[in-house]
């Protein structure tokens, strides 16, 4: 069983539509399991990022088997994980990447398959640091005609989370 851990962004909550939605593609499948966090009662980036690391020790879910998705801030929680534990695979959405606020501005990535989905019109996370993150080491990366919440995106973005869950999961197609 592959966990998918799916993280919102700063101002949302685990109902915010992009995590329904990808919560909706992990569903279809019968080898993945969603684990839906919620960081409302966390304003701080710190606690967010130990509330995730917590969930994962504490539900003892094998890093190597678990997927992180997340947008905005979940996608920089997402990240910082991956930077702890080599995970199976970091799914990121507009990901707070190399911003000033937060306590690691430069992460290093050691999921095994990682996908950064980012708007050209992004005037939250600028575009360019997350575009010389993934050059620097070599991500995968669309940028897409959008702007920080991508809902104009939606449907080009389920697309790629699932072919992402099919490259994560071995190609095989898992699906109910």
């Amino acid at each position: 069983m592959t966990q998918v851990y799916l993280s919102h962004g700063l101002e949302s909550g685990p109902d915010a539509l992009k995590v329904q939605a990808l919560k909706g593609v992990v569903e279809t499948r019968d080898d993945c399991e969603a684990v839906l966090m919620d960081y409302r009662d966390q304003p701080h980036v710190a606690a967010r990022l130990g509330h995730l690391l917590a969930t994962l020790e504490t539900r003892g879910d094998d890093p190597a088997r678990c997927i992180m998705a997340g947008s905005s801030l979940g996608g920089f929680l997402s990240a910082a994980v991956s930077q702890r534990h080599p995970v199976l695979g970091c799914f990121l959405l507009a990901p707070a990447l190399g911003m000033p606020d937060y306590p690691e501005t430069t992460v290093t990535l050691q999921a095994r398959h990682t996908h950064i989905v980012h708007g050209w019109g992004d005037d939250v996370v600028p575009c360019g640091p997350v575009i010389e993150h993934a050059r620097r080491q070599r991500l995968s990366l669309r940028l897409v005609d959008d702007d920080h919440r991508l809902h104009a995106s939606l449907e080009v973005i389920l697309r790629d989370f699932e072919a992402f869950l099919d490259r994560c999961q071995g190609g095989h197609l898992r699906r109910t």
